[in-house]
């Protein structure tokens, strides 16, 4: 395999995002992390009444993916070469952008941009592009009662930020893999595809994946 020192495996709302990156953390003995979300206070508040908590909930996540980040990927660890995670701090912008009124997102894109040039960025990003309606079913499917009420229209911004970014992306390759028509949790043969992807090198950029 190839070197990737720092790997980020990203994607909208029911991707699958967590659990590839449990499974390859496995596979290629990585030290995992993940985002905090369980414990916030303010996201189920978020999805009652957005336009009251947006602004709080964005910040709160903001300052925790940061101290997250900067613990995790300045902790030294003998037994394993590779770090992997469940989100990239550009997360915040994305969701912040949607989810803000534009006063409110400008102030926070300024204390973003402060932040963001302090941690370091990965050697390869990996977005999961899945169709709406394979969202919904993983969302529903997974349970939490927060998250029942999404709507596809909310998940469809999500997902067109998260493109529009990754394809203005230069300072990274980002493998964009389409998993709408595969299932990496059940089938090892599917897992074991995305696995083959790793072993490449990439150029800075996108590269589109279709397994």
């Amino acid at each position: 395999m190839e070197p990737y020192p720092y790997i980020v495996v990203e994607g909208n709302i029911g991707s699958g995002k967590t659990t590839l990156v449990q499974k390859l953390a496995t596979q290629l003995n990585a030290r995992a992390f993940y985002e905090s979300f369980s414990e916030n206070p303010f996201l189920p508040k978020f999805y009652a009444a957005p336009e009251k908590n947006a602004f709080p909930l964005e910040l709160s996540f903001l300052a925790e993916r940061y101290h997250q980040l900067k613990n995790e990927l300045n902790s030294q660890d003998l037994f394993h070469k590779t770090i992997i995670s469940d989100y990239y701090f550009s997360k915040s912008l994305i969701f912040a952008e949607i989810n803000l009124p534009e006063d409110e997102f400008l102030l926070y894109k300024n204390l973003f941009s402060i932040i963001h040039q302090k941690l370091t960025k990965p050697s390869l990003y990996i977005y999961l592009y899945s169709d709406i309606n394979r969202l919904q079913a993983n969302i529903k499917s997974r349970g939490r009662e927060y998250e029942i009420y999404i709507k596809d229209a909310y998940l469809e911004k999500i997902q067109q930020s998260y493109l529009l970014f990754i394809n203005q992306q230069t300072d990274f390759p980002v493998l964009l893999i389409n998993t709408s028509k595969i299932d990496f949790v059940s089938s090892e043969k599917d897992f074991k595809c995305i696995v083959s992807c790793l072993n490449k090198k990439y150029s800075k950029g996108v590269h589109r994946i279709i397994l």
